[in-house]
């Protein structure tokens, strides 16, 4: 198989800095080293790695949502993550997992892409 692991996404964006917002202040990435490309973006870490990468001055596609159902994140401490989101007032939803108990925070960045946070199953539902 030609395929050893996922390297990124990418997010097109029309507000860099409502979306570097979103990702680093709400989902805790941070923002790395980008090579000159010669076009506006930014490219966000988790733990060493460059897992999204935002370019920003390009036409978004109308309507915005494409293919791609969302991004999912592996992530930790539900409950500072919904209290984030509600003190932005960002809508969201949580589920959990019928088998497994995994919890799953649904929400949609300031671009319009869905994303997925799951977090373990021992971890206490939010207030």
């Amino acid at each position: 198989m030609a395929i050893v692991g996922m390297n990124h996404f990418t997010v097109l964006t029309d507000d860099l800095e409502a979306s570097r917002d979103f990702y680093i202040d709400i989902l805790g990435l941070e923002e790395g080293y980008r090579p000159p490309l010669g076009f506006p973006g930014a490219w966000l870490y988790c733990n060493g790695r460059a897992v999204l990468h935002i370019i920003a001055g390009r036409a978004l596609p109308q309507p915005r949502a494409g293919v791609l159902d969302h991004i999912a994140f592996s992530a930790n401490d539900l409950t500072a993550t919904v209290s984030k989101l509600k003190a932005r007032g960002l809508e969201y939803i949580l589920r959990r997992q019928n088998e497994s108990g995994t919890w799953q925070l649904f929400c949609y960045d300031p671009n319009g892409a869905r994303v997925e946070m799951d977090f373990d199953p021992a971890e206490s539902a939010p207030p």
